[in-house]
């Protein structure tokens, strides 16, 4: 009896090492997962630094550690490989747009020479144009560069909305002619206001409508609405039967779309667009419905 008695006191105490045992190793883990978190949440800037009472829980956590070392330099690597890229991107359009101005501008000068036959001026023509198209690809990079490695935030101060829609269509209103398009204009009965930067709303419309004369088939229309927290300014046009646009990848960088999007530009107009508003708060959508396509952007009024 006195030997079973021994024996059960064994075991129970055994019972009770090896709970503790689990007990403490569970906590362990849990310490190392909450590591886990800060860690990824601090960006790798940081080491696993718990207290553990088991080898192997040590060298999990050590190789978790060299884990993270190498992950941070592949960030690191990353991060400044990106960096060299937009820059390289930035200076090969600021490279571009000066000789791209002075063979735009020594095109029109040879325009205005006399004696040049039909066939000329039409090559002429077309070259002008091309080197339009060229420029204004160049003034689209070097404006995302800016854009994407500016992080300062903007001061937004209240803006009237209204006004300043008005006035970019008076003051685009060559340019519309140019494409033989009449803009219906549709805007609510009191005036709008909204909390942004006027100079680079003033940038997204003019983004908003290359891309409207680029691409609309007929006329096109710019609406302006206002709720209690935010308006939208909505420009819709129709497009090409049959043409197949992804209304969610329409805001992405170089995006194009099969027919409609081919051929003008290098795609980062809508891109700059979300960029833009995202500066200020707003946001930006996109939508293709019985071949029309609405693009809008959403900016805070500062209602509650």
């Amino acid at each position: 009896m006195t030997i079973l008695i021994i024996a059960v006191i064994v075991l129970l105490i055994i019972c009770i090492s090896l709970v503790l045992r689990l007990i403490s190793i569970r906590r362990s883990m849990r310490e190392i997962k909450n590591e886990l978190i800060l860690t990824r949440d601090e960006g790798y800037n940081r080491q696993l630094t718990v207290e553990l009472s088991d080898s192997v829980l040590e060298e999990m956590t050590a190789e978790m550690n060299r884990n993270l070392d190498y992950q941070k330099k592949l960030k690191e690597e990353s991060g400044k490989a990106e960096r060299i890229l937009k820059q390289s991107v930035s200076d090969i359009a600021h490279d571009l747009r000066t000789p791209l101005t002075v063979i735009k501008g020594n095109l029109q000068m040879i325009a205005l020479e006399d004696g040049l036959s039909e066939k000329s001026r039409g090559y002429l023509a077309a070259s002008s144009e091309k080197c339009s198209e060229m420029k204004r690809m160049a003034d689209d990079f070097f404006e995302l560069s800016l854009l994407e490695s500016d992080s300062s935030p903007v001061k937004l101060s209240k803006v009237n909305i209204t006004n300043l829609l008005m006035q970019f269509l008076a003051d685009s209103e060559a340019v519309i002619r140019g494409k033989e398009l009449v803009p219906d204009v549709v805007f609510p009965e009191r005036t709008v206001f909204a909390l942004a930067d006027e100079d680079l709303v003033r940038r997204m419309l003019g983004n908003l409508l290359n891309n409207v004369l680029k691409y609309a088939v007929e006329g096109f229309c710019i609406t302006l609405s206002v709720s209690e927290n935010e308006c939208g300014i909505v420009f819709s046009n129709a497009v090409k039967k049959g043409t197949e646009i992804d209304a969610e990848k329409l805001f992405e960088r170089t995006y194009r779309a099969d027919k409609a999007r081919s051929g003008n530009g290098a795609g980062l107009g809508l891109y700059i667009v979300k960029l833009l508003a995202q500066k200020q708060n707003g946001r930006v959508t996109a939508e293709c419905k019985d071949n029309e396509l609405f693009v809008s952007v959403y900016l805070k009024t500062g209602g509650k």
